[in-house]
């Protein structure tokens, strides 16, 4: 399975009550529908065969013979189809009548799943009707002439080991601990639930937390699909709610109160499930004891492409695209910079931070939650030395801005030149200052950071760190310079989030002033400034020119630590995201760079300052990332070779 993706669908058929053959005709369609769409798995709703709402006619032979002739007549049709399908239907076997789950491919029954939890109050009455699958007396029944599996104790796998699916049926879901649970523990990536939930106010919004929340909790697929509005209304109505979810993630739901059938799908990205499994070692702790066993069905599945993937991918996977969320996400983000460094000076028991301030995004955040966490405190924010030190490469215009951004928030503001000190250095280790090498560069990032912590202790302050994560992952710092302080503030901020945290503190917590500063600075190209400005005195050294944009890099740290993703996959991913902006040559030019950067630069990483946990991705190596600085980078370039 290439790249780990896999599609995935759920059905609302149009229905008649009773109508079994009428049913079966809708079934077989969108069974047609979903093998041309690719569709590998296909989940109906409950009873879809007979209806849910039969009521007491599924005491009715008839209607039982009926639904058992019309899925001989879906294996019929179906014969030729690789997709596999779940179908509802009611069966009577050794006395009792169960609510059933028909698993079935190319006119091959794979296995029937009774319901375990018959619901039996307010509007619900299937215990009137239908027995729990806890109470069937046989392991194997003969359905359509067919000897096959059956019971609650079913999972599917394909014949490689690659996908293992579960079933659960409506009411299974609501119970404390859901059938899924176990599936899962048991080896289940995606849990398929026929359902029949009617609509009243507000359920559905419940209804789908509770399909996202049993997705994020079993680190899995979870593919819901539930009666339509034909169904009987004289007591109740149904609307017609399938939804695709994943990993807590809503990826694709079906419109309520329609209707016509519906048919949706999307991709489940099964490598990414195992990838957060094996991570999570609390994972399996349940199933140790609870001494459930599963019986696993075999099947064949047919390869997907993954290059036809219809699933969003977010360009920018630390950024919610939505306003809202974005702005929640970075007003909690920037309450656990301040509140971290905040717990750091009490500890300390230090009244003053050190900082050094560029006019460039990453030491304006720093100094952003410096003077915060001051305030939190209650210590004059006058006790935060910011100090700027021009060097051979300022610009006019950033140090502007760095000047009246620390006017702006009224701390001790502190100008020191770095330009004698640096050639006096180049004199001390006989290098020419004309030759603007790494050495010219380097030399002016340890000088700043040499100043930084001698003041820091003349003063009794702490070096409050401005480099962020996005710098960390490709080692885009000076080793013993700009790379170390005393607290790191950003250490897990992404560049791409830097910008978005500036602009929200500017619009929300900052009188019009400081704003317009900031805006100024939110403006001005990503450089570190170390080599002299252009003729036009205008900043010659722009990083993304250098490196690539951050947005990419951003992108490819994201998938490949906190998905364990391939570089192929990887690659696959971005040019999804990223169609129409950047060409397919040029993302991967750029994931070169990453993955040659990230495996040589790890020894910056692991003796990094302290620094707070923001996100789900962080490189600290008393935390997150512990890798080797001597790893070597060849069977990830290899793959990117082969692509």
């Amino acid at each position: 399975m290439k790249n780990g993706f896999f599609r995935v669908g759920a059905a609302v058929p149009k229905l008649k009550v009773g109508g079994c053959r009428y049913n079966s005709d809708e079934i077989i369609g969108l069974i047609g529908r979903g093998e041309k769409e690719g569709i590998r798995i296909l989940v109906f709703p409950e009873l879809s065969i007979t209806g849910y709402t039969c009521g007491d006619l599924f005491h009715q032979e008839t209607l039982l013979g009926d639904a058992k002739a019309q899925l001989d007549r879906i294996l019929e049709e179906t014969k030729n189809s690789s997709c596999v399908s779940l179908i509802g239907m009611p069966l009577s076997i050794d006395n009792q009548l169960f609510n059933c789950a028909v698993a079935i491919q190319k006119g091959r029954i794979l296995g029937v799943v009774p319901k375990t939890y018959v619901p039996n109050y307010s509007e619900f009455y299937e215990q009137r009707w239908f027995a729990s699958g806890k109470n069937a007396l046989r392991d194997a029944i003969i359905l359509c002439g067919q000897e096959v599996p059956f019971g609650d104790d079913l999972l599917f796998e394909d014949a490689k080991g690659e996908i293992c699916f579960g079933i659960e049926l409506c009411e299974d879901l609501w119970v404390p601990i859901p059938p899924s649970s176990f599936q899962a523990m048991a080896g289940a990536l995606i849990i398929f639930n026929l359902s029949a939930s009617n609509e009243i106010v507000g359920k559905h919004e419940y209804r789908r937390e509770l399909v996202r929340q049993q997705s994020a909790r079993c680190i899995a697929g979870y593919v819901y699909s539930s009666s339509g509005v034909n169904e009987s209304t004289t007591d109740v109505v149904f609307g017609g709610h399938a939804m695709i979810c994943e990993y807590g993630t809503l990826l694709r739901e079906s419109e309520r109160f329609v209707s016509d059938e519906q048919l949706i799908f999307s991709e489940i990205d099964a490598m990414k499930l195992m990838n957060d499994r094996r991570k999570n070692t609390s994972f399996m702790e349940l199933g140790k004891d609870d001494g459930k066993r599963f019986r696993k069905v075999k099947f064949e599945l047919e390869e997907f492409e993954a290059e036809d993937i219809t699933r969003y991918v977010a360009p920018h996977p630390f950024v919610p695209s939505d306003e809202n969320s974005r702005d929640k996400r970075c007003s909690e983000i920037f309450a656990i910079q301040t509140s971290a460094l905040a717990k750091r000076m009490r500890h300390t028991g230090l009244k003053h931070a050190v900082i050094g301030v560029s006019g460039g995004l990453d030491s304006t955040l720093a100094l952003l939650v410096t003077a915060k966490a001051f305030d939190l405190l209650n210590i004059p924010r006058e006790n935060i030395l910011a100090i700027t030190m021009p060097g051979f490469g300022t610009t006019d215009a950033t140090y502007t801005n760095a000047m009246n951004f620390m006017k702006s928030m009224k701390v001790e503001i502190r100008e020191i030149n770095i330009k004698d000190a640096c050639l006096q250095h180049f004199k001390d280790i006989g290098h020419d200052p004309s030759i603007h090498d790494v050495t010219y560069e380097n030399v002016q990032a340890r000088e700043r950071t040499q100043i930084l912590m001698d003041i820091a202790n003349k003063e009794g302050g702490l070096v409050i760190g401005t480099g962020d994560l996005s710098e960390l992952a490709l080692g885009w710092c000076t080793y013993n310079g700009d790379h170390m302080s005393m607290y790191a503030v950003n250490s897990s901020i992404p560049k791409t989030l830097v910008s978005f945290l500036v602009k929200w503190v500017a619009d929300n917590m900052l009188e019009a002033k400081a704003k317009e500063v900031l805006y100024k600075i939110l403006n001005t190209p990503i450089s570190p400034e170390l080599l002299p400005p252009d003729a036009k005195g205008e900043i010659n050294q722009k990083t993304e020119d250098i490196i690539g944009p951050y947005e990419l890099h951003d992108f490819f740290m994201y998938h490949m630590l906190r998905y364990g993703a391939t570089p192929g996959k990887i690659l696959l991913l971005a040019k999804k995201a990223f169609e129409g902006k950047y060409s397919d040559d040029t993302i991967k030019k750029w994931l070169k760079v990453f993955v040659k950067r990230f495996f040589s630069q790890q020894f910056k990483r692991s003796c990094l300052p302290d620094g707070p946990k923001v996100g789900t991705v962080s490189l600290s190596p008393r935390g997150d990332w512990r890798m080797p600085s001597d790893a070597v980078a060849d069977s990830w370039l290899a793959e990117l070779e082969e692509e």
